[in-house]
């Protein structure tokens, strides 16, 4: 394959669709979201992320899951969840099982503030996907994200 090769340009054009639609969608969620709820749509999803948390085995997320759920390095995770504690959203403890190990919760707070933010979540990623089905180079990704089956 070289440079000019059609099948590479085609790849090249729909990942560049994939990242404008995705470019749309974080843009619309975070503008709701700050405009209603002093979040962005990364505290958001870090939230969301670890409100999903059990007591059971297996239940606690360790950072690195944590990073990975919501896309990001575990340094920026960790100045991201120190943020949300400095704000009373989030709390901090060892593991009972491994000293070295630190959990994250989400304080009451912090799920008060998530289940006001869940509507105006979910409306403008309605909206952002919406929009962009009007466009018909990005119609097809949105349909794929919406057909998407993704495990709870």
């Amino acid at each position: 394959m070289t440079a000019t090769d059609p099948a590479l340009t085609a790849i090249a054009q729909s990942w560049c669709a994939l990242s404008l639609l995705h470019g749309k969608i974080e843009a619309r969620v975070e503008r709701a979201l700050q405009a209603g709820h002093g979040l962005s749509a990364r505290e958001y999803s870090l939230l969301d992320v670890l409100s999903r948390q059990h007591n059971g085995t297996g239940g606690h997320l360790q950072m690195k899951q944590v990073a990975d759920a919501v896309v990001l390095s575990q340094s920026a995770t960790t100045r991201l969840v120190t943020r949300l504690e400095d704000r009373g959203l989030l709390t901090r403890y060892l593991c009972d099982t491994d000293r070295r190990g630190i959990y994250t919760d989400v304080t009451e707070a912090g799920l008060t503030l998530l289940e006001a933010a869940r509507p105006t979540n979910d409306s403008a990623l309605r909206a952002a996907l919406d929009e962009a089905a009007e466009n018909p180079e990005l119609a097809p990704l949105v349909r794929a994200v919406e057909e998407l089956k993704v495990p709870v």
